[in-house]
């Protein structure tokens, strides 16, 4: 009843029906008299089945917990349903839940979300930046294509801009040596006494005034260029994304790197630079899956089982738990890769935006988003690199900046890659080249 926001109505409901008859709880109740059967029909519609409204939250996953307070929003009548990041730590299947019921919603939605794939669900697309809000029209492709038209426009007319100034420029240089020659001509022909000295004066002055005037036109010229640039500069955001070549794990497409197998015996096996994703709902043993991957640790019989048949393996969980928060950033890089030059590692990682004096402060005084960008780098710039990457459940509680950047740093490694994820929107960008899901009775199916 707390999540359904209906905690009120029900409790004057019980109350009445106590013997209390104060008026307060009749105007509590207003028309809602069957407000828990409409409760459970909604959440039954919804595809939650609860016949106890007081059931504790902590009993119901955490799609459904979200799917009641959504089916709440709706009951109550609001006017508008404002969701801030609704499908953060839900499996799969609490997500479609979640963008089923806001894809059929029948009134205005706001969302705050990093969710990709709800985000392609939308109408508009609302971005906050440098405390301006800008509205475009579609979901976030659409959005992503307007910024990506509207830089390429940017760019040209900063090229455009840049080309005047140096005309401009060299209009100014040539009209310098034109004054300069007409300066040096005047002070010869007056010493050659070639006119007489009221001429002589008459002649400087006019060359003085229009020498003053076309320097004047001309600084008024720079000066318009210089602002045309600066306004087309300003057009062109600041948006970091990575740009690093890393090097060569040296993984060949019939190299095996690791097997899956089911609890009914079938293997699954991974070759070469391949990108896989293992989905599944949460508490299948997706992450102790990953972890029996890294360990070599045994699973448990009746459930799925993996092997690794490389070494080098980099791992990147949502935890971040690889970094040491009471060492600085070179450190923690230093570790994995004691071999290669510090100067070497600081190119290597300003490529990856991790740069200036961040390199020599503590992990722990880092933002969130700034510790991830040290794990991953840490992964990346291991020496030797690895040949197989884990990822579990990477884009959790990261922004869509640095989601932009962990694509691209992927998309730049050339190893074989496991990826653990709830996030669609994500899966789809990284270029699979297979998908698993794994259930609770520890089965892995292929779904594509």
């Amino acid at each position: 009843v707390d999540l359904l926001g209906i905690r009120s109505i029900v409790d004057a409901i019980a109350a009445i029906e106590r013997g209390a008859i104060n008026p307060a709880l009749f105007d509590t109740i207003g028309a809602d008299w069957d407000i828990e059967e409409r409760a459970i029909a909604t959440l039954s519609a919804a595809g939650v089945d609860i016949d106890d409204l007081n059931r504790p939250v902590t009993t119901i996953s955490g799609g459904e917990a979200t799917v009641a307070a959504l089916a709440g929003i709706r009951m109550r009548g609001a006017d508008i349903a404002l969701l801030d990041e609704p499908t953060n730590n839900l499996d799969a299947h609490g997500r479609t839940r979640v963008h089923d019921l806001i894809g059929a919603w029948g009134g205005p939605v706001i969302v705050v979300s990093h969710d990709l794939e709800l985000l392609e669900l939308m109408q508009h697309t609302a971005e906050l930046r440098a405390g301006s809000l800008t509205l475009y029209g579609g979901p976030y492709s659409a959005f992503r294509e307007q910024v990506s038209r509207d830089q390429e426009a940017a760019e040209r007319a900063v090229r455009s801009a840049e080309h005047a100034v140096r005309v401009e420029k060299r209009q100014r240089i040539a009209a310098a040596e034109r004054i300069a020659h007409s300066q040096r001509q005047g002070k010869k022909d007056a010493a050659n006494r070639k006119y007489i000295g009221a001429v002589v004066n008459d002649r400087r002055n006019s060359a003085e005034k229009t020498q003053g005037k076309q320097r004047s036109l001309l600084d008024d010229r720079m000066q318009s260029a210089q602002r045309s640039l600066q306004e087309a500069e300003s057009r062109i955001r600041d948006d970091d994304r990575l740009g690093i070549d890393l090097p060569d794990p040296a993984v060949p497409p019939g190299k095996r790197i690791a097997e899956f197998t089911g609890s009914d015996g079938r293997t699954i096996i991974i070759q070469g630079p391949e990108r896989i994703a293992i989905t599944g709902q949460n508490g299948v043993g997706k992450t102790t899956l990953l972890e029996g991957l890294i360990s070599g640790v045994a699973a448990a019989p009746g459930t799925a089982a993996a092997v690794a048949h490389v070494h080098r393996i980099g791992k990147l969980s949502q935890r971040l738990d690889n970094l040491d928060d009471a060492a600085s950033v070179m450190e923690n890089v230093t570790r994995v890769a004691p071999h290669v030059p510090r100067v070497e590692l600081r190119n290597r990682l300003a490529r990856l935006l991790v740069r200036g004096t961040m390199v020599d402060r503590p992990v722990g005084a880092l933002s969130g988003g700034e510790r991830f960008r040290v794990a991953l780098a840490q992964v990346l710039l291991t020496d030797p690199p690895p040949q197989l990457i884990v990822l579990d459940e990477p884009t959790n509680n990261l922004d869509l900046q640095t989601t932009e950047q962990l694509i691209d740093a992927l998309g730049a490694y050339r190893g074989a890659i496991i990826v653990v994820s709830h996030d669609r929107g994500f899966l789809d960008r990284l270029r699979l080249d297979a998908e698993f899901e794994l259930d609770a009775a520890g089965l892995l199916t292929a779904m594509r």
